[in-house]
């Protein structure tokens, strides 16, 4: 059902031509993911990031070997994706991140999205730049 909402609503068309432009080189992962691996630009700052069913990484093919989690937290995106209806889900995840790095210092902590698709799975802090520099300073 996913993937036919996220095809339907544009999310995935412009996943692959984001991973097209990039460079990748794609295949098939779980529960229907697209994977793009070996994307070349400097942005968006990730290890990996998802546009529709399609999850792209700048690390080789191999890297997503024993990241099953932080896979699943980009399948939770897809359904992001699904749920905002597609394309609104680009300035509604980049509201989340300002209001994330106007409250807590970092694009994450305080992000609806990453909250949900898990802060762990994803490789993010579960407390804010600015609560570590605190807890730092009376340490």
């Amino acid at each position: 059902m996913r993937q036919v909402v996220n095809a339907t609503n544009g999310s995935t068309l412009l996943g692959l031509a984001v991973g097209c432009c990039g460079g990748v080189r794609w295949r098939r992962g779980p529960r229907g993911l697209l994977l793009g691996t070996g994307y070349r630009f400097g942005f968006p700052v990730a290890n990996a990031f998802t546009v529709g069913d399609v999850v792209l990484t700048k690390n080789p093919d191999h890297w997503w070997e024993g990241r099953d989690r932080l896979l699943t937290h980009e399948e939770r995106h897809t359904w992001q994706y699904a749920v905002t209806l597609g394309l609104p889900m680009l300035p509604l995840y980049a509201v989340a991140a300002g209001w994330s790095l106007l409250r807590g210092g970092d694009w994450s902590t305080y992000n609806v999205f990453e909250v949900r698709a898990g802060l762990a799975d994803g490789g993010y802090p579960a407390i804010s730049r600015r609560q570590r520099r605190r807890l730092e300073r009376t340490a």
